[in-house]
């Protein structure tokens, strides 16, 4: 139905033109609907893409919850830790995250008690700084005293390699090598526990000033230069304890022999400390291994230093000689000796007092002289010379030093 609107128009002429328009009633009810339309749709669009990032953000809320509540039951509760005994070359190749071993059942290595023993693993327990970590003092809920080293992430490459590890140091038996009691293991940490040695490092008690009364501390700590036999003698038991590693059936390079890597009881009894570094050779296939760079500046065979990267038995042997004369000398192995004009390193020094027949002049001043017998020190240069040689096939193996040094008067 249409609506007639009508006008008149006055001409000069006698017409009158009447004009009828039509418009469709549907017409501008299609326009108010698609207007209707046109809202809704904004309308829900909005609202979807207001839901869309309302969900988003609740999810990602319950995701960092949800991590958050894993890393605090790891850090706090024992029992997500998984104790087990080291597994067998069959398992070996199973990747796993969270992990501990104890050499003893009665033992607890979980995350919980290493930091309640460490109190947080706090810088006033730290008793050593060895490779690839800080090492904590820390005694356990059964009164037991253990060392613990926090490994920094880049000592090994991944789980299984240092599982591996650990699998063979575990199995070391020797009075002059440190007992592993165990470890703890989760993603990049690892946390090593062996047996806590008294007395500390050789190279605190061969280079820190001696302490005194007056400083507060107790007679039982204080650290008085060591006598000519005591420094031997700790010398032998480094020597027996390289003599066995190297012996085994593969034998064991430790690769880091120096001062800080001994550890001393309460008698004085060497033991070597500190495997990061340590690598096995099978001697069936090769006589040497190919690795990468290791080892301490100062006790580094020339090998090293030219830039060969070939470990086997005479790397360790040349570090060994390197600690006999810093043991018997007192002195620095990186820093060079005044000779007359010349500034020289300790081996070139050992060498020239040799030489001269001056032996004794190598022997550190903090040493009583009463009593010490110069045969004694002639013959500990000499072995120490030969096992810094230049060249490794002039080096000794061990079996050779240990029979010298055992025969050595004292």
């Amino acid at each position: 139905m249409a609506i007639p609107i009508s006008f008149s128009l006055s001409l000069s002429y006698p017409v009158s033109i009447s004009l009828s328009l039509f418009i469709h009633p549907f017409s501008l009810m299609e326009k108010a609907l698609q207007a209707v339309l046109a809202a809704a749709g904004t309308f829900f669009a909005v609202t979807l893409l207001l839901a869309i990032v309302i969900l988003a953000c609740q999810r990602r809320k319950a995701k960092t919850s949800m991590l958050l509540t894993r890393h605090d039951n790891r850090a706090t509760n024992p029992t997500r830790t998984r104790t087990r005994p080291l597994p067998n070359t069959d398992q070996s190749s199973v990747s796993v995250v969270d992990a501990s071993w104890s050499s003893d059942p009665n033992l607890k290595i979980s995350l919980t008690e290493l930091a309640r023993a460490t109190e947080n693993f706090s810088p006033n327990l730290i008793v050593g700084d060895g490779s690839f970590g800080l090492v904590y003092k820390a005694r356990l809920n059964d009164g037991t005293v253990v060392a613990v080293k926090k490994l920094s992430p880049d000592a090994f490459q991944g789980f299984r390699e240092f599982q591996a590890e650990m699998e063979t140091l575990s199995k070391l038996d020797h009075p002059n090598i440190v007992k592993i009691l165990g470890y703890w293991s989760s993603g990049p940490e690892r946390l090593l526990v062996y047996e806590f040695i008294e007395r500390g490092n050789l190279d605190q008690w061969l280079h820190e000033p001696t302490t005194g009364p007056n400083d507060h501390i107790s007679l039982s700590d204080l650290r008085l230069p060591l006598s000519w036999e005591t420094r031997v003698n700790i010398i032998r038991g480094v020597a027996h304890g390289l003599y066995y590693l190297h012996g085994l059936d593969k034998p064991i390079i430790h690769r880091d022999i120096k001062a800080s890597n001994v550890l001393l009881d309460s008698e004085f009894k060497a033991h070597i400390a500190d495997f990061g570094l340590a690598r096995r050779i099978d001697t069936s296939k090769y006589s040497h291994v190919s690795t990468q760079f290791a080892g301490t500046m100062g006790y580094m065979p020339p090998e090293y230093v030219a830039g060969a990267n070939v470990a086997n038995q005479k790397v360790d042997v040349y570090s060994f000689g390197i600690l006999m004369l810093e043991t018997g000398s007192g002195r620095r192995t990186n820093l060079p000796v005044k000779l007359g004009e010349e500034d020289i390193g300790l081996v070139q020094w050992a060498r020239k007092m040799k030489e001269r027949n001056a032996e004794m002049n190598i022997v550190d001043v903090n040493i009583s002289r009463e009593g010490l017998r110069e045969e004694c020190v002639k013959e500990y240069v000499r072995i120490a010379c030969m096992c810094t040689a230049e060249l490794q096939k002039e080096r000794p193996e061990m079996p050779e030093v240990v029979r010298l040094l055992d025969s050595m008067p004292l």
